[in-house]
């Protein structure tokens, strides 16, 4: 691997560094564009060395970076705009409702056991959670049937990295003896499970998917992890990520998809829909700060649901942007989304981003009653999937109304992503400083490594200029969101995801199909902040009138 020469660098020449890039943004054509010239000038200034390789993709970023910043001076700003808090990005007068209801899932009171353990392994969270409380199957045997999966499948597909076989058994056996003596915990009372090994437990490593991290051991025990130990949940693994919750490639190889190995499974949650699609757990935890559940759902044909921003808690949770990192689970089907939700969501002190709210979802509230709108201009043109069209025709055939309307703001929100970059430079600040970024593996010129050191140069005023953009961003979305219940959308049309999450929205990912050549595709459903039930409430309406979710990669279907 080819690595950087690096030297240390004095905090005053690092100022009159940054100093002299920052006349070159402020400046602009009056001062000069950044050009190569630019780049060498800087470089000698703070007594660095680069190969022309890597003057070149500095360069990149850095024009990259100057080509934002100047969309970003294209709006003016009214004072009255403060830069949105950085730990709670809520729109002006929004108060999410603390009511609370006792939850009805509407789960069938018996479900008949398959005979064949893989059959059993595809089951949902909902059916296995009645097998147990009904004792048709016990914890310890559904557990050893994942753990053997496990053992059978994840080296084929590179998703795994730590196999917590004693454990998980040993807590499987606690879950029957408490159900025979008369305890039950919930739906989850039993249920194995995996989690993206960003999330610390104690006693077992915490590799974040990079090589500086691969034996990293964290002292405590992630709060999502806790709540769903709580709940009689299982955990049986720890699946792989990205390094540093990017893309699929991490230390020990490229995380694959079920239904086609030569094609790595996306990312970051790259492991955990990987394993939830060739049914090695029944559902897994992720993370997404730019499309980390919607992207690997839709490429495993998985059901991923992206909570809203402060739902979830993310104490011991690895940081890379603080004010954008959610939560959620990946699963094969909305209802066990929601039964997860139910579990992880909720305040706490520990993350002080959280912020209190009810998930009131019913079985008996009338779907009908949602006001649902779509993206007309998204559904539009021959570029336009016809899985994604298939799924309007589906809800229009169930009697639901959809509104048609455009996603339009008057704030462009491609330059604001570059706080993820920032606010990631500096979660990740040591990892430069100590040149430890050589050890990762990927090293190309939007790989991390260059992206930390490009996002140095971005001045503090440009960030906070970010953030104030990003406050009406937020105001825009809430106030086109606030007239619809659920909107439905291509999940990778226009910049909606990009917008919704830099505004913290929900968003609901469900399998629709499959290309020609067999890879699956997916619709997402958006809702207002704090309004999940409302996402589960459509999109299990559309899982029980298809059979899109129930579809298994035929290699792992064994």
């Amino acid at each position: 691997m080819k690595t950087k020469n690096h030297t240390t660098i004095p905090a005053f020449i690092i100022l009159g560094a940054f100093s002299f890039l920052a006349l070159g943004f402020t400046l602009g054509k009056k001062a000069g564009e950044i050009t190569p010239a630019t780049i060498d000038a800087a470089a000698d200034l703070i007594g660095l060395s680069f190969s022309p390789e890597e003057k070149d993709s500095m360069l990149t970023n850095l024009n990259n970076q100057r080509n934002n910043l100047e969309a970003l001076r294209k709006t003016k700003l009214d004072n009255s705009v403060s830069p949105s808090l950085i730990f709670n990005p809520l729109p002006k007068g929004f108060t999410p409702s603390q009511d609370q209801n006792e939850y009805d899932w509407g789960l069938p009171d018996q479900v008949e056991l398959p005979k064949a353990d893989h059959d059993i392994a595809y089951l949902p969270v909902s059916h296995l959670s009645v097998l147990i409380k009904t004792k048709k199957i016990t914890s310890e045997r559904l557990t050893k049937i994942y753990l053997a999966r496990i053992k059978t499948y994840s080296d084929t597909l590179q998703c795994l990295i730590t196999l917590m076989e004693g454990t998980a058994l040993e807590k499987a056996k606690a879950m029957d003896r408490e159900l025979a003596a008369g305890t039950y915990r919930g739906p989850l009372h039993g249920i194995p499970y995996g989690i993206k090994d960003l999330l610390a437990v104690k006693g077992t490593k915490t590799t974040w998917g990079a090589m500086p991290y691969k034996d990293q051991v964290i002292d405590e025990t992630a709060t999502v992890v806790q709540k769903l130990n709580e709940a009689g949940g299982v955990l049986v693994g720890k699946f792989t990520l990205g390094a540093l919750a990017m893309g699929d490639i991490w230390y020990g190889g490229v995380t694959k998809n079920p239904w086609n190995l030569a094609q790595g499974s996306s990312g970051s949650s790259a492991g955990s829909a990987s394993a939830v699609s060739a049914g090695l757990v029944p559902f897994a935890i992720g993370t997404e700060t730019l499309g980390s559940i919607v992207s690997p759902s839709t490429r495993n044909g998985v059901t991923g649901l992206r909570p809203t921003y402060g739902r979830v808690s993310k104490h011991g949770a690895m940081a890379l942007s603080w004010s954008m990192d959610k939560i959620g689970p990946i699963s094969r089907s909305t209802l066990d989304n929601a039964i997860v939700l139910s579990i992880i969501n909720g305040a706490d002190p520990g993350d002080p981003s959280t912020i209190s709210a009810a998930f009131n979802y019913s079985s008996k509230a009338d779907v009908k009653k949602l006001k649902v709108g779509y993206f007309k201009p998204f559904f539009e043109g021959e570029r336009v999937s016809e899985n994604d069209r298939q799924v309007l025709e589906v809800l229009k055939n169930l009697g639901i109304e959809l509104q048609p309307l455009e996603l339009k703001t008057t704030i462009d929100p491609a330059p604001i992503v570059s706080m993820l970059m920032v606010e990631g430079a500096a979660a990740f600040d040591e990892l430069t400083r100590l040149n430890l970024d050589d050890q990762l593996v990927a090293q190309r010129r939007n790989a991390w490594p260059n992206l930390f050191r490009a996002t140095r140069f971005i001045p503090a005023v440009e960030y906070v200029q970010m953030s104030r953009q990003r406050s009406l961003l937020i105001q825009e979305m809430h106030e086109l969101m606030k007239d619809y219940d659920v909107i439905v959308t291509p999940s990778f049309a226009g910049q909606q995801l990009q917008i919704t999450n830099l505004t913290g929205h929900p968003a609901l990912c469900l399998p629709n199909g499959f290309t020609n050549g067999g890879s699956p595709t997916s619709i997402t459903l958006l809702a207002n902040l704090f309004e999940e039930e409302k996402l589960i409430m459509l999109g299990r309406l559309i899982q029980e009138n298809t059979d899109w979710q129930a579809k298994r990669p035929p290699l792992f279907n064994q």
